[in-house]
């Protein structure tokens, strides 16, 4: 069973994971130009941005996660988005084994981990540095569909500092992730029931056929095949009675 809800940490998502009846069903992992703090039967890990599918291979019983909004988590965790880009790490690498040992047994031994490790995320962030305001506006114009050029215009800096400072918040380019939110747009309109024609202008797509191309290149399959996955996962789901899908952003891990 697939779960999420707002976190304590502005702009972040608390999700969780449980094994069950569509657990075979789980669909490739989407870039969505997060990052994500994992809890997996104890154990502490990372999830990078993505450039490409991600595919869950061992899984855990138990997941719990938060899902950091673009350009937020490097602050969190120290690093540089771009050294996680298209990892999993363990938290340990980066935090200490000891620290981040401590951290997965305090989650752990909680009543509720998922309530644990949104918690932990909420004191911790509050003695990291803050969001920078100015890549949130990046995203936000970038997500409604602005082009690059007039974003770097509007946010006031130069194209090669708007790249250097974005390989740092999302760990690629901003026309890398210009291309992943404008995926998911076209991607959510299509899952809305939306032709895919349709769906791809008004995501910013020139055509069908562009969004099919971008669908291959990010997301490794064809429109239809990613619906079908979809869909496959909601018939898994609805057999069981109790479980609901993961959205293209839900980090389980390998």
């Amino acid at each position: 069973m697939y779960e999420e809800r707002p976190a304590l940490l502005d702009g972040a998502v608390l999700w969780t994971r449980t094994a069950g009846p569509a657990t075979d069903a789980v669909r490739p992992v989407l870039p969505d130009g997060c990052m994500d703090l994992i809890w997996a039967d104890g154990h502490l890990l990372v999830a990078g941005p993505d450039t490409r599918a991600y595919v869950p291979g061992e899984f855990a019983a138990r997941y719990a996660g938060i899902r950091f909004a673009p350009g937020d988590a490097p602050g969190f965790f120290g690093v540089p988005a771009h050294e996680l880009r298209d990892r999993r790490v363990a938290l340990g690498a980066l935090w200490g084994e000891t620290e981040a040992r401590r951290l997965g047994e305090r989650i752990t031994g909680a009543p509720d981990p998922a309530a644990a490790l949104d918690e932990l995320v909420r004191l911790r962030a509050a003695g990291a540095p803050a969001p920078d305001p100015l890549l949130r506006a990046v995203v936000a114009r970038l997500a409604a569909g602005r082009a690059v050029a007039e974003t770097a215009d509007a946010v006031g800096i130069g194209a090669r500092q708007l790249h250097r400072r974005s390989l740092d918040a999302f760990g690629y380019g901003p026309k890398t992730l210009a291309r992943v939110l404008r995926l998911q747009r076209a991607l959510a309109l299509v899952l809305a029931g939306v032709p895919y024609a349709e769906a791809a202008v008004r995501a910013g797509c020139v055509d069908q056929a562009h969004l099919a191309r971008e669908t291959r290149a990010l997301a490794g399959m064809t429109l239809g095949a990613y619906v079908a996955s979809v869909e496959s996962v909601g018939e898994s789901v609805e057999s069981a009675n109790s479980e609901t899908p993961e959205p293209s952003g839900s980090r389980t891990t390998a």
